[in-house]
């Protein structure tokens, strides 16, 4: 990730302080962070879909599964647990 810029954002009170007791004071930005980048992720993973239904013929059971392992397996990859 590049440099941090800080930024003032609402968020609903229940929600902010239910990160906050979670994670403590000086966890939150990389909290908020850590889930804005998996937001970010999920959609283009979805433009990634939704191209691909337009261009393609559906996918098999075989593929889809075949796509899932690859999933979990870079999860946990990225996770820092043994492959």
């Amino acid at each position: 990730m590049s440099g941090s810029k800080k930024y003032s954002i609402s968020l609903p009170e229940d929600l902010a302080e239910a990160a906050r007791t979670h994670v403590g004071p000086g966890g939150f930005s990389a909290y908020v962070a850590e889930a804005l980048e998996q937001r970010v992720a999920m959609d283009k993973l979805r433009e990634i879909v939704a191209d691909f239904k337009t261009d393609n013929d559906p996918l098999s059971r075989e593929e889809i599964e075949a796509a899932r392992a690859v999933l979990r397996h870079d999860q946990r990859d990225s996770s820092g647990a043994a492959a």
